[in-house]
């Protein structure tokens, strides 16, 4: 199955604030019941378990609402791992009142070296090129102090065919469109790790995850 770009309508704002919210709310959803909160929280409590700290900082990068976070923050809380989290997106209306926030580029992260411990993002990955990945991991491993993270789906037909079939679940049009949208242009596993493991001042590792999910982790290497 070819990896095919399309443009997702909610990253164009392609619908009413009605829409977009339908859809923000339909994304938190498809992370809470296809294990995107669960494997967001076992990557950052790995984190936390190789840093020796119960408190870590994480910057959420295409953070939406910060719902997302929200609830991994609060997963991780129930196991005494506290997060310190700043969220960014492109589009400042997208963002929530959660935590700290602030609108910014994910290719051109406005931070300074070693700002987090943690640089993360959720079901954004496939939205980036080839290029534009490789940009962003490399500002993403610059951010961080420990770990740059991935939480991503994958291309593959079958899952295709089980979007599709989930479709009735959800209540915006820009889900209907944006959901399959997502898995023709998401990567392999394969690609990813290609495509990442030459990032330098990072050591790449790859988990696998029911439901299509792939966990990636561009661990930083200190001299």
């Amino acid at each position: 199955m070819k990896r095919v770009a399309i443009d997702e309508l909610l990253d164009t704002d392609s619908g009413s604030p009605e829409e977009v919210a339908a859809s923000i709310h339909d994304l938190v959803n498809i992370n809470r019941w296809f294990g995107g909160i669960s494997s967001g929280a076992a990557m950052l409590e790995k984190v936390a378990a190789k840093l020796k700290r119960s408190r870590i900082s994480v910057l959420e990068v295409a953070s939406g609402s910060g719902e997302v976070s929200q609830l991994v923050a609060k997963r991780l809380a129930k196991n005494a791992i506290t997060l310190d989290i700043t969220l960014m997106d492109r589009a400042p209306s997208h963002l929530g009142n959660h935590f700290s926030r602030v609108a910014g580029d994910a290719v051109a992260l406005p931070f300074r070296d070693d700002s987090f411990d943690v640089v993360s993002c959720n079901l954004f990955a496939h939205h980036l090129s080839a290029p534009q990945l490789l940009q962003f991991a490399r500002e993403g491993v610059r951010v961080s102090r420990a770990a740059f993270l991935i939480n991503d789906v994958v291309r593959n037909p079958l899952h295709l065919a089980m979007v599709y079939a989930g479709l009735p679940l959800f209540r915006s049009r820009l889900t209907w469109h944006d959901a399959p949208a997502s898995v023709r242009q998401a990567y392999t596993v394969g690609e990813m790790r290609d495509m990442l493991r030459a990032i330098p001042n990072a050591s790449l590792n790859i988990s696998h995850h029911y439901l299509f999910r792939m966990n990636l982790a561009l661990w930083k290497l200190h001299a």
